[in-house]
């Protein structure tokens, strides 16, 4: 079973832990201790024997950072937490500071006394991170100290829960696309132009990618926990815990892929004693760089090969994705159709929708996971980016107001991520209008053609233009890429103002979500994922031209888009997604929610 803090976490966590923490310092002679969110596997969801940083302070985001002193503390989580780090951190033991604005770094330049000694653990940090950190302690007139054991790990002791241990299983070809073999051969060949005689996989979307193997070690997601060894001559060495071994899985991973325990990874690491090995720094601990360093192997820091071929889904992974948003865009049709009706006279509470919604997609029969912690935004809490609710914040939905529902789901052919904003009674005028500035731009970012070489941050403007020229904005990114049937956040493709250098390819899929928030009243968020198609010419022009597949398929909300602000390419290009999503999504739904969605998506 996959195992993760939910919303139990409290207030309680810090009085109960930190003095424990603060122990486990003492013993080992710190004064301080760092703990960030990441673990082991730089994951962003985590198991519950990894999230160190929900069991030490409370908060379960998917960001954040900590810091524990001797006689103060500090957690740190960026503007999509401002109110649940609130709700589930107690004040008087932790100083809540910004992740984003300075963050750990600017914190420890100050916080820590001359002399002192800052425990870390050199597998939880990034080598890039870790060099801000020393810096910033240096500052200060301290001293950060690699640690072992974690004294976070030492003071959870025999309640901390066991590492998990979910089978590895095959995933077919006819998901995959593409036989591991050729992969890994494809990949060696790749190091060879990079000068490289080996690489260092960490990244368990790359492991499950690589060898076409799935897990369900991570929360929301298919992964396995492990490590591997990837030659320039398409062999390998995966690291997997015994446990998780299925009889079908050494077969499946064939004569050139060696199967061994985590115990023999660092013999492994200075068996590449001389040669030449690309490890990512951005996926990778410091940890990894130390041990390769210390058996004199030459690292070479690059990106994670596996990232770019991976991003790029292979046609049989583009055709799951059409397959995938096709049963989910029924199943999120379903509770459209329910929020737009009997939800309409009875509002529900944010969790009571929460539930109806993963019911609709249970009923497909094929849903191995959501793919997220649904976000359901009722009034106010939809302007709260990524806000989740929990027993404690639940909000009912009141007519006059906005719900804004973030969700998606995981299926063996693919992996979907959908927002819709949907109004509760009569919108206001000012709702309706900002409703559709935001859909201008989700028009506009779905309809472009583009150029090879252009990157998502060449695109984003699109997303903004409408809201800017009425002096609006957002402040997340546009569109992050989704992996198939692997995690809902991919990279290394973005759209988003920050720049990127990451030209968008065929077959990268990619969101498509810009937004408006008005601080206590109301969110919109209009998203779809969308894939990028393969060059094409365009007629009287000079050079082909990519261009978006919307992948995604459910009504968007007709009563909050103002015609007038429409131009007639606009109309047309709306009505022709409604179209769309009638004749693929409304053959597989009941008559009342046919008849329902043929009203929804009739031409404006």
């Amino acid at each position: 079973m996959r195992q993760s803090f939910d919303e139990t976490t409290d207030r309680s966590f810090g009085s109960k832990h930190v003095p424990l923490i603060r122990r486990a310092m003492a013993e080992q002679g710190l004064d301080g201790v760092l703990v960030p969110h990441e673990d082991e596997h730089q994951n962003e969801y985590l198991p519950a024997a990894n999230d160190r940083l929900a069991w030490a302070t409370g908060f379960t985001g998917s960001a954040g950072a900590a810091v524990i002193l001797k006689d103060r503390a500090a957690v740190f989580v960026d503007g999509r937490y401002t109110l649940q780090v609130r709700d589930q951190v107690d004040p008087t033991l932790f100083e809540i500071r910004d992740l984003v604005d300075g963050g750990v770094p600017a914190y420890l330049e100050s916080a820590p006394g001359r002399g002192q000694r800052i425990g870390y653990d050199p597998r939880l940090h990034s080598p890039d991170a870790l060099e801000r950190l020393k810096a910033a302690v240096a500052k200060a007139g301290a001293e950060l100290t690699p640690v072992s054991p974690n004294p976070i790990d030492q003071a959870w002791g025999q309640a901390r829960p066991p590492q998990p241990v979910a089978p590895v299983v095959p995933h077919p070809l006819e998901y995959a696309g593409e036989e591991s073999g050729s992969k890994r051969h494809r990949l060696g060949e790749e190091l060879i132009k990079r000068g490289a005689e080996a690489a260092v996989i960490t990244a368990p979307a790359s492991i499950a990618w690589l060898f076409n193997v799935r897990g369900g070690d991570v929360i929301r997601s298919p992964l396995p926990l492990g490590q591997a060894v990837l030659y320039a001559d398409g062999s390998a060495r995966l690291f997997l815990d015994p446990q998780k071994v299925t009889p079908e899985l050494r077969p499946w991973l064939g004569n050139e892929v060696r199967l061994e325990t985590p115990s023999e990874l660092p013999e492994a690491l200075a068996e590449l004693s001389g040669k030449r090995v690309v490890v990512d720094p951005a996926q990778s601990s410091a940890w990894y760089f130390e041990a390769l360093a210390g058996a004199g192997a030459k690292v070479l820091r690059g990106e994670d090969p596996c990232a770019l071929p991976r991003a790029c889904k292979n046609p049989t992974e583009i055709e799951g994705a059409r397959k995938a948003h096709a049963r989910d865009g029924a199943a999120l049709t379903q509770f459209l159709h329910w929020l737009g009706t009997e939800a309409q006279a009875d509002p529900p509470d944010e969790l009571t929708a929460v539930a109806r919604l993963e019911a609709f997609r249970e009923a497909t029969g094929a849903l191995k996971d959501l793919s997220f912690d649904t976000i359901a935004g009722a009034g106010p809490n939809g302007a709260i980016v990524h806000y989740r609710p929990t027993k404690r914040l639940n909000r009912r939905v009141e007519a006059g107001t906005l719900m804004l529902v973030d969700s998606g789901a995981q299926y063996l052919d693919g992996t979907t991520d959908v927002t819709r904003t949907v109004a509760i009674g009569e919108p206001t005028e000012e709702m309706k209008s900002r409703f559709t500035l935001v859909l201008k731009g989700h028009l506009a970012l779905a309809r472009v053609r583009f150029p090879a070489g252009t990157t998502g941050s060449a695109l984003d403007v699109l997303a903004r233009q409408a809201l800017w020229a009425n002096g609006l904005d957002y402040d997340h990114g546009t569109g992050h890429g989704v992996g198939s049937y692997l995690g809902v956040h991919e990279g290394p493709q973005r759209i988003a103002k920050a720049p990127n250098s990451v030209a968008l390819r065929p077959g990268m899929i990619v969101s498509n979500e810009p937004g408006y928030y008005k601080e206590g009243a109301y969110g919109i968020r209009i998203e779809n994922l969308q894939v990028v198609t393969e060059p094409q010419e365009i007629k009287g022009g000079e050079r082909p031209m990519m261009a978006f597949e919307t992948l995604t398929l459910a009504p968007i909300d007709r009563r909050l888009v103002v015609k007038a602000m429409l131009t007639d390419e606009e109309r047309a290009q709306f009505d022709a997604y409604h179209a769309r999503v009638r004749a693929v999504i409304g053959p597989q739904l009941p008559a009342a929610a046919r008849n329902w969605l043929a009203e929804v998506t009739a031409p404006l």
